[in-house]
């Protein structure tokens, strides 16, 4: 079980790294399979969405020297959810919340590939001029 574990672990980060590269597997491949390229894209982007928040999250605790990062991205997702779910309230009465979890997860998408590139290029220039 054990060894189960560190594979999976093993797998995660490889794909995490380098995020564009599950990306494109999953739009191209998904998309050639079935032929239907705005369903690959919204499935490359929420399965990446996953892959992000854990690299943005290793990435922010390396570059700040915290434990904060992932809680922080959760803590900033769930008020986007609290936040769409009252906009959505005031302006239909009812809340969706299979709606307001998908706009949140697909916001993070895009949040979190900006602070990717942003945290990834602080760690880059941190480690090339900290010698």
């Amino acid at each position: 079980m054990q060894m189960i574990m560190e594979s999976i672990k093993h797998v995660y980060a490889f794909l995490a790294v380098i995020p564009i590269v599950p990306f494109l597997l999953i739009y191209f491949g998904y998309g050639a399979y079935t032929g239907d390229r705005k369903k690959a894209f919204r499935i490359a982007m929420d399965v990446t969405t996953a892959l992000l928040i854990g690299c943005v999250a290793v990435l922010f605790n390396r570059i700040f020297n915290s434990s904060f990062g992932l809680y922080g991205i959760l803590l900033i997702m769930l008020l986007g959810g609290g936040l769409l779910g009252n906009v959505q309230y005031r302006s239909k009465g009812n809340v969706d919340m299979k709606r307001v979890m998908r706009a949140v997860w697909r916001l993070g998408f895009f949040l979190m590939s900006v602070c990717y590139l942003l945290l990834m290029c602080i760690g880059i220039g941190k480690s090339l001029f900290t010698v």
